[in-house]
């Protein structure tokens, strides 16, 4: 089964993490087959100052 490598901005709440990992988890059973234990994901937060976009830190203001 697959191995999941998720990187986002930190910020987000354990909460939230469980439920995306949950629905992860349930859309890869159901279209691949096999079971809930095989998949594997693995969360990275990144600070806002370490990602960019366009040019420009996403800890920078926006316009």
């Amino acid at each position: 089964m697959p191995t999941y490598h998720v990187e986002m901005m930190a910020g987000r709440t354990v909460d939230q993490k469980k439920k995306l990992v949950a629905e992860i988890t349930r859309v890869s059973v159901e279209i691949l087959g096999g079971v809930p234990e095989s998949v594997d994901i693995i969360i990275t937060d990144i600070k806002r100052e370490n990602w960019a976009t366009g040019g420009k830190l996403w800890s920078e203001p926006r316009d």
